[in-house]
């Protein structure tokens, strides 16, 4: 009995597939690290990033470590840990953290209001810069905001390193900034592992533990999965079989919820990640809709497959429940996506168009911010679209925003879906999530919500690289009070701004239609387009 256990209702698995993975051996050849199991393109990609299969073992040397050095945080009253991070750096510890129940700044954001306010009780804190490329640019920002806070507060730049914990790849330019700052610890990763896989592995287990959770309890609950990878009939295997099932039957996009009776909190945030990144390629992909709830709109449109995390599915529709610890869940659906990759056709450990508006945002940033003209502005909310999206539209009219609105989801092409992308502070302006649910009862189509910048290293690749049949909607906000980022001729409102309009370009290319809602007023623009929603 393994502790991950899969249930299916509704969902057609053809005899033919399950034959096919059992007579390639694909189980045994996953375990043993067998890089040809997704085709000579991928097998480069592959040969060095299946070192997440060995962290339920590997990574138990951090754990005494790890808590040695949070005993000794807390001995000197630095309780309050702030993780900087981005994508695979920040949504596996979140998601342990919101589970366990101890608390976590987690700071995904170039947002000016959101940083200023984790930039607080300083005498209390220790920030955790997590980056496995180590030039991650919101990541590198969010560090020199934090060292010039802790200057201000009079800490010299020894104290100033103390209060920093690293966790990057080997070799990194962050490795050699944490020896240069003198760093309290510094900690080196498995370069083997992808940052969308690495659950298991420092990125995911030292923001976790030093906020307080007992993360050889993860591992143990791993370990006792791992054991039975191998075999040709494990859970985190029909798991990757019913993905591809469902994407060859026409449901390519998986509403991800987490059951109320699990205590399992965020698992979507983290599993969109995986799913987007590793399948959203070359034209095709699974879609991962993180849905509010089990029975929130969306999780049963034609096009989808249910997907309940930590409980088994109900009613009518295809759907898989997977019941297990949360351990056991990260890398079983771990196993499971690199399943589906094979499934799907695609090199589930390359990001081919994740780039794209990362090159866009440092263009602006060099050449200067664009000139944008709003084509109207309703009470708090200023309109702007591309590609012809707002044509024939009467943006005079006193509805004018209920029709730009009408007219993005009637754009939305046959199986196609809408993405909305909000570039806002994540708990300031967190009403600005519930427009995903109000919009999905609107249309049968799939309906994404995304934070910017951090769907960027999540979605991202699949808004480029998979199937071009979405829809956006991107919502901006003006900012009230503005911060420098530190050493740099450019502030986080100035990047932020960058880093939107460097997205939109990217799909401007790709010829997606977008609207784009500025709020002058963010509150008072938010309940506005509910309202008109509503």
């Amino acid at each position: 009995m393994t502790v991950l256990r899969l249930r299916s209702t509704g969902l057609d698995i053809p005899s033919a597939a399950r034959a096919q993975l059992a007579d390639d051996d694909v189980a045994a050849r996953l375990v043993g690290k067998d890089p040809t199991l997704w085709g000579p393109d991928a097998e480069s990609d592959a040969s060095t990033r299946l070192g997440w299969l060995d962290l339920p073992a590997t990574s138990r040397e951090l754990v005494a470590r790890l808590a040695e050095l949070r005993a000794e945080l807390v001995g000197e009253g630095l309780d309050r840990v702030v993780l900087c991070g981005m994508g695979g750096s920040s949504l596996a510890p979140e998601v342990v953290c919101r589970t366990v129940g101890v608390p976590l700044v987690v700071l995904d954001t170039t947002d000016p209001g959101q940083l200023a306010a984790a930039a607080t009780d300083l005498d209390r804190t220790v920030v955790v810069v997590s980056s496995k490329s180590g030039t991650t640019l919101e990541t590198e920002s969010q560090r020199r905001l934090f060292v010039s806070s802790f200057a201000a507060a009079g800490l010299d730049e020894k104290e100033i390193g103390a209060r920093f914990v690293v966790v990057t790849d080997p070799g990194s330019p962050l490795a050699d900034t944490a020896a240069a700052m003198g760093a309290r610890a510094v900690f080196l990763a498995d370069p083997a592992v992808g940052g969308r896989y690495s659950a298991l592995s420092a990125f995911g287990l030292v923001p976790a533990a030093l906020a307080g959770v007992d993360v050889g309890v993860l591992l143990d609950e791993a370990e006792q999965l791992a054991e039975h990878l191998a075999e040709p009939d494990n859970p985190a295997l029909e798991l990757g079989l019913a993905l591809g099932a469902g994407f060859r039957a026409g449901r390519d996009k998986v509403a991800l919820a987490d059951d109320p009776d699990s205590g399992i909190h965020g698992f979507g945030d983290w599993a969109e990640q995986l799913l987007a990144e590793s399948t959203g390629k070359q034209g095709r992909g699974l879609l991962p809709v993180v849905l509010e709830s089990v029975d929130a709109p969306g999780g049963r449109a034609p096009d989808a497959l249910l997907a309940v995390v930590g409980g088994e599915p109900s009613g009518e529709g295809p759907a898989v429940g997977v019941t297990g610890p949360l351990g056991a869940q990260f890398l079983g659906w771990e196993y499971a996506t690199a399943v589906a990759g094979r499934v799907l056709g695609t090199n589930p450990f390359d990001q081919p168009d994740v780039a794209a508006s990362k090159e866009n945002t440092e263009r602006i940033l060099a050449g200067g911010l664009p000139d944008e003209r709003p084509l109207a502005r309703v009470g708090a909310v200023e309109l702007h679209a591309g590609n012809g999206l707002l044509d024939g539209v009467d943006l005079s009219a006193h509805d004018a925003l209920s029709l730009a609105l009408d007219a993005l989801l009637h754009a939305v092409p046959p199986r196609g879906y809408l993405a909305v992308l909000a570039f806002l502070d994540r708990q300031a302006d967190a009403r600005a999530a519930d427009l995903r649910a109000v919009l999905a009862r609107r249309t049968e189509h799939a309906v994404t919500f995304g934070w910017g910048p951090r769907f960027l290293h999540s979605t991202g690749q699949y808004h480029k690289g998979g199937p071009q049949v979405g829809v956006f909607l991107q919502i901006t906000g003006a900012v009230a009070e503005d911060l420098p980022v530190p050493e740099q001729p450019w502030s986080f409102g100035a990047l932020q701004t960058a880093q939107a309009a460097g997205d939109r370009i990217a799909l401007a290319e790709r010829d997606r239609p977008l609207l784009r809602l500025h709020l002058v007023d963010r509150s008072a623009g938010i309940e506005q387009l509910l309202e008109a929603l509503e």
